[in-house]
C-alpha cells in the first residue's frame, strides 16, 4: 500500500495536528466545504471530496497516496466499466512537481496507472502530458 495512514478513522485535521478556525459566515461554499471535509475521517471521503481537497492543496501528503490507490483500482476495472475519475486524475496530476520529488515512487505509480488506461479524456490529456514532462527525470 502506498498510504501511510493505518487508521482511516482520523481526519486530516487530526492527522496533521492542525485545527483550522471556523470559516467566516460570509465565505464561499468551497471554503465552507473544505473546512468541513478536513474534519471528516479520511476513510469516509468520497472520490469527489478527495479530489476537491487535493485540488485545493489540502491534506495532499495524506490523501495523495489514497487517491493513487483508488485510481489504480479504477484503471484495472476500466476494461469492464467506464472511467469516471477524470476529476480525481486531474487533481492528482496537477500537483506541484516538488511534491513528486519528495515521493518519486508516487510519480512512478501514477505514471504506471495512467499507462494502464486505454485512452484519456481530451480534457485531462494536456494535464497528464504536463505531469509527465515535469517528472520525466523521476520516471
Amino acid at each position: 500500500m502506498l498510504s501511510d495512514i493505518a487508521d482511516k478513522t482520523h481526519s486530516i485535521e487530526e492527522l496533521e495536528g492542525v485545527r483550522w478556525p471556523d470559516p467566516p459566515s460570509d465565505t464561499t461554499s468551497l471554503v465552507r466545504s473544505v473546512h468541513a471535509l478536513r474534519k471528516r475521517p479520511v476513510g469516509e471521503l468520497s472520490t469527489e471530496e478527495t479530489h476537491r481537497l487535493i485540488g485545493q492543496d489540502i491534506g495532499v501528503r495524506r490523501l495523495l497516496p489514497m487517491a493513487l490507490e483508488h485510481l489504480r483500482v479504477a484503471a484495472q476495472q476500466e476494461a469492464v466499466s467506464v472511467w469516471l475519475d477524470d476529476d480525481l486524475l486531474s487533481a492528482v496530476v496537477t500537483r506541484e512537481g516538488e511534491m513528486w520529488r519528495r515521493r518519486p515512487e508516487l510519480a512512478r505509480h501514477l505514471d504506471t496507472t495512467i499507462r494502464m488506461l486505454p485512452e484519456l479524456s481530451p480534457y485531462v490529456q494536456p494535464e497528464v502530458d504536463a505531469f509527465r514532462s515535469a517528472v520525466a527525470d523521476l520516471l
